[in-house]
């Protein structure tokens, strides 16, 4: 599906929802496959135990990260996932596999660990006949390692859009947040809203809410462990289609009302399909996105010094236009390196193409930007992982060619 599909499906598919009126209310296509390895000195090429046409890798970080992606199955598919080992990717362990599941470039499974060790991780199902209509589904490791048969987190039945997932820790528990679009279906129709729930360890849902009524239709939702309580961002969309970032985070009390990031300004008559990414270390919380508001597309950041709750003044990364796909990963010393797709470097050959870059925030604001690998224009590269160790930064991608995809991963020494 082309970017320009994805928006017009979007834009086109239904009329304006009303939303709540916010004061100055707080992107799209495949990504690319790598086609030479690491510009960055001390790259190093892992091995990653997947099967052929493995696609849409996914890393969570921590002292172990862990690499998820989906390959053929039979006529379905299935979950897999392994650990960093220290110096490559353990063996493939397989999650789930099914014959109906949906399978989308920017819409992709997850696995996380818990606070108790145990893992959990989700994957999309269909849900009925519409192509967009698909459900949520979760498992949780018990204290032997099996996987749980599956929960779904959303209860209301309706033949919509429920993806977008973020998992994260909530004490020995298991929070999930994701796009829900049940209000799509109400007459007149309705917008897509933001919900979250948790999960206890024997699968049964202890609390639920709505976070936001209004949101941007199909851009990724991040969340991350932070200081003072689970922060989740996304991509808001008020009545008159800014779609600019918001935060909120899981206090005692819940879900704190959403604040907006920054102050973009970005109006779009449709779904980018390029939603922000989180991580917090120590005391800092960091979240980065995309954003082509007044005119150049560039990519962001900005720091919250009080758990999400508010964040700094945001500041510009990017050197040059930009395709977005933008990750967050939490580094020692209360650092936080951002990650993202940069248009228009062509490789050294002379032909076109881009490139995957990052750029490390530290006390003294953002280091120089890096370089790890070219990239070409293939739709079916997906959307580039990153997560840290405490010395290394370790990206994943999907890559294309003549044999079909494959997962390609690679480490990069801390500068």
């Amino acid at each position: 599906m082309s970017v320009n599909n994805v928006i017009g499906r979007r834009a086109a598919g239904r009329p304006r929802v009303p939303g709540r009126s916010r004061p100055g209310s707080m992107a799209a296509g495949w990504l690319l496959a790598a086609l030479g390895v690491a510009c960055t000195p001390g790259g190093q090429e892992l091995r990653v135990p997947a099967g052929a046409g493995a696609m849409l890798p996914r890393l969570t970080g921590g002292e172990t990260p862990l690499l998820s992606w989906v390959e053929p199955a039979g006529t379905g598919h299935r979950l897999m996932f392994a650990e960093f080992g220290g110096n490559d990717w353990g063996m493939a362990r397989e999650v789930a596999a099914g014959s109906d599941w949906f399978v989308n470039w920017a819409d992709f499974p997850s696995v996380e660990r818990l606070g108790d060790g145990r893992l959990a991780a989700h994957w999309l199902q269909k849900e009925g006949t519409a192509p967009y209509a698909y459900g949520v589904r979760i498992s949780q490791t018990d204290n032997d390692g099996s996987w749980s048969p599956a929960v779904t987190p959303h209860d209301d039945g309706t033949p919509t859009e429920h993806g977008f997932v973020s998992l994260f820790p909530v004490g020995t528990a298991l929070g999930a947040v994701w796009l829900d679009g049940r209000n799509m279906a109400a007459d007149p129709p309705g917008g897509m809203t933001l919900r979250a729930a948790r999960i206890r360890p024997d699968g049964r849902i202890s609390a639920a809410w709505e976070i936001d009524a209004l949101t941007c239709d199909c851009c990724q939702t991040g969340a991350a462990a932070g200081p003072m309580g689970a922060v989740v961002v996304y991509r808001d969309r008020s009545e008159h289609e800014v779609r600019d970032i918001y935060a909120s985070v899981l206090g005692p009390e819940g879900w704190s009302s959403p604040a907006r990031v920054a102050a973009d300004g970005w109006r779009i008559d449709g779904c980018p399909v390029n939603g922000p990414a989180v991580a917090a270390s120590g005391s800092l919380v960091v979240t980065g996105w995309f954003t082509a508001a007044d005119g150049p597309t560039r990519v962001r950041a900005a720091i919250s010094r009080n758990g999400g709750y508010r964040f700094e003044q945001a500041m510009d990364l990017s050197e040059g236009p930009v395709l977005g796909r933008v990750d967050v990963a939490a580094l020692p010393g209360g650092r936080a390196a951002v990650s993202w797709v940069a248009a228009g470097h062509g490789k050294a050959d002379g032909s076109s193409g881009a490139r995957l870059r990052y750029r490390v925030i530290g006390a003294s604001g953002p280091g120089p930007v890096q370089d790890v690998a070219y990239l070409e224009g293939s739709r079916a590269a997906g959307f580039p992982q990153m997560a840290a160790t405490a010395d290394r930064l370790i990206f994943a991608w999907t890559e294309t060619g003549a044999g079909g995809p494959g997962i390609r991963s690679l480490a990069v020494r801390l500068p």
